[in-house]
């Protein structure tokens, strides 16, 4: 008899991600792992004993994707695919009724969102963006302390994302931007989610400028994302520098910065702040691990019918802001977004 208190999910890819999801999906407290799918034979079965060795002898193994949506036992698919590859299985699974949590980006263009939304409502599931980040406590704490009007108003916002790029993982940049690949669509999703987190309102402008491999992606992206009002936001990210995942955040009257976005579930999370006064503080925070929070904020919200945090307007704004950057890249100008 299946576990009402629990979502029984599906992991629809063997993709490198599994390594921090699939885990997060056994230890939740609210979650079931019932299938994994892959199109490589013997790869589902191979991700399953490498890393929840403890279940595999009772979680379903699919060597076709169509499979694992058929499966009438399973209510919510993870969907860790290539990128261009989001939005057309969004559909497929929304369409035999399960709901979704996509690995960013949800999609590469706006109106790809557009349909998964109106899918989803059609089809009475909930879909959500995977930006695991937003569910670590540290950044409800970073909030906390900008509404408290520690720093004052919001005027500037500096986030950096970057990592060596090691042979094995040059697939990223196999493909050109408009099929998904490449840094911005990557790591640079989190540069641009991260530093809107801090706005209430919605960019109008960015421009920005790329170094590109021979397949058209982009291996650096550099750029500001313009809010009016004289609030802008700085975006670096590449696959050329040292690991970096942070962000600053820059008021009237002080700044704080987040020192690592990318957490390990082990690793102790650090905020610093400072004032124009003299003030200064290094706050050191309880270790957690956000794809395990992610999972459990979907799961709830499917089995309670609340509304994911991370909304449709939330997906279609970060697309909106990435594809005009990418037009300033390419073109050397200030793309207006909307």
């Amino acid at each position: 008899m299946n576990d009402q208190s629990k979502l029984r999910w599906g992991i629809l890819g063997a993709a490198r991600v599994n390594e921090r999801l699939l885990p997060a999906i056994v230890e939740a407290q609210n979650s079931e792992l019932v299938a994994i799918a892959s199109r490589r034979p013997g790869a589902a079965a191979q991700t399953l004993e490498r890393y929840a060795p403890q279940r595999k002898n009772d979680v379903k193994i699919y060597d076709t994707l169509e499979a694992l949506l058929n499966d009438p036992d399973l209510q919510a698919v993870y969907l860790p695919m290539a990128n261009d590859e989001h939005a057309e299985w969004a559909l497929r699974a929304i369409e035999r009724g399960k709901h979704v949590l996509c690995e960013k980006p949800m999609a590469l263009t706006v109106a790809d969102i557009e349909a998964i939304e109106a899918a989803a409502r059609q089809h009475n599931v909930t879909v959500m963006e995977g930006f695991m980040y937003r569910f670590h406590p540290q950044h409800a704490r970073v909030r906390e302390l900008i509404r408290s009007e520690l720093i004052g108003e919001v005027r500037t916002v500096r986030a950096t994302y970057s990592f060596m790029m090691r042979p094995a993982r040059r697939y990223r940049l196999a493909q050109s931007v408009e099929h998904g690949g490449g840094a911005m669509w990557d790591i640079g999703c989190y540069a641009i989610h991260s530093a809107r987190m801090f706005f209430d309102k919605a960019p109008i402008a960015v421009t920005a400028m790329a170094e590109y491999v021979e397949s058209g992606a982009d291996i650096t992206n550099s750029g500001v994302i313009d809010f009016g009002d004289g609030k802008y936001a700085h975006f670096d990210f590449s696959f050329e520098r040292a690991r970096r995942s942070e962000y600053e955040v820059i008021g009237t009257t002080g700044g704080l910065k987040c020192h690592t976005v990318w957490q390990l579930p082990g690793d102790v999370p650090v905020i610093s702040w400072w004032t124009e006064n003299g003030q200064q503080c290094e706050e050191r925070l309880p270790a957690a691990n956000h794809f395990r929070l992610e999972i459990e904020h979907f799961s709830e919200c499917v089995l309670t019918g609340k509304a994911p945090a991370l909304s449709f307007d939330d997906a279609k704004t970060n697309c909106a802001t990435i594809v005009a950057a990418l037009q300033s890249a390419e073109h050397g100008r200030r793309v207006e977004i909307g």
